[in-house]
């Protein structure tokens, strides 16, 4: 197992507003890549020595143990704790949405899955907020989840979208299970993986269908003086945001668009648009709730076993049209798949 340190705000976004002479846009963005950038080397250093601890089945239980601690705006983790499983609601809005994240998170994976936390061995989730000085990002740095506070312009409070908490923990899950490199094509799937299950996770806090969803990731994320609605749209990848701060979304829809690039892992968060398009497809066109039959090929495939960890977009396309053939037949859910990524111009044969 080896963990990454994974971000919600790719770092090309930050690389441009970092190029500002604004110091209100230059400087939040600087210091939050100084901050990314030290615990990068740090999960790396993590990682050689890394060794996975097993729960005993008898510490399992179908309540989550969560624990919120606050960086009262240090860099630093775990920071002073806060609020505990068995404590009421905090007088802090930041620690109930982390803490109500959290849940909703734990809660899907369970009810929807059986799975037992992010390790589906119990895990405790902890999250620590109010890291940092205006920090614009929230991650998931191998073993817990970590909040800035936005600031306050560009970006506002990283616990508001319960999607972005759904994303990083979702990292956590690839972590325990298909291990996904975080380069290229399996970096991008790994990224796509946790866009996925982000949206799942707030449609099913919403009680949604796949009709009625967004399928934005990160809405309510974008400050005021933002042009845009997310900082992606799995229905419409390329057109979650246009700012003149920001730019404009680059995410390609379908391999005709495809980003060829050495920066941010090899485009894990621009070419992550194809495999999500692919999923919002085939959960549209199979219609109710999108984990029922869309999602259950998707976790199926990524904890099935058979998933490489260097896998790229046309080994995934394969496994999860093989593994529609297994869980449904070969009726509409496996002729879904098969055309949605003919329709981004996957391969799955």
């Amino acid at each position: 197992m080896k963990p990454v340190f994974c971000t919600i705000v790719p770092p090309h976004i930050l690389d441009r507003l970092a190029q500002s002479e604004d110091p209100a846009v230059h400087e939040p963005a600087r210091r939050t890549l100084e901050h990314d950038s030290a615990h990068r080397t740090r999960r790396r250093v993590a990682a050689a020595t890394a060794s996975a601890v097993a729960t005993p089945e008898a510490a399992l239980s179908d309540k989550p143990q969560r624990t919120i601690f606050d960086a009262a705006h240090q860099a630093t983790t775990p920071g002073t704790k806060v609020h505990s499983e068995t404590d009421g609601p905090s007088k802090d809005a930041t620690v109930n949405r982390a803490n109500a994240g959290l849940g909703a998170t734990f809660d899907f994976y369970l009810k929807v899955y059986g799975r037992h936390s992010i390790d589906n061995a119990g895990l405790p989730l902890n999250a620590t907020v109010h890291y940092g000085e205006n920090y614009d990002n929230a991650f998931w740095d191998g073993s817990q989840m970590v909040f800035g506070d936005g600031d306050g312009q560009l970006f506002v409070d990283f616990t508001i979208p319960v999607d972005v908490i759904g994303h990083e923990l979702t990292h956590g899950v690839t972590q325990y299970t298909a291990n996904l490199e975080y380069y290229g094509q399996s970096g991008a799937l790994n990224e796509s993986v946790s866009d996925v299950f982000g949206s799942m996770i707030k449609q099913y806090a919403l009680g949604q269908t796949a009709d009625q969803a967004d399928w934005l990731i990160g809405a309510g994320l974008l400050g005021p003086a933002i042009h845009g609605t997310a900082l992606r749209s799995m229905k419409a990848p390329g057109t979650a945001y246009d700012d003149p701060q920001l730019g404009k979304d680059s995410q390609p829809a379908t391999m005709d668009d495809y980003v060829r690039t050495s920066r941010d892992n090899g485009g894990v968060h621009t070419n992550s648009g194809i495999p999500n398009h692919a999923f919002y497809l085939v959960a549209t066109a199979l219609g109710g709730h999108a984990w029922e039959r869309a999602g259950k090929i998707w976790y199926a495939t990524l904890t099935g076993g058979e998933l490489a960890s260097d896998a790229d977009f046309a080994e995934f396309a394969r496994l999860t049209a093989a593994t529609a053939r297994s869980l449904f037949g070969e009726g509409d859910a496996a002729q879904a798949v098969l055309k949605a990524w003919s329709q981004v111009g996957v391969p799955t044969s």
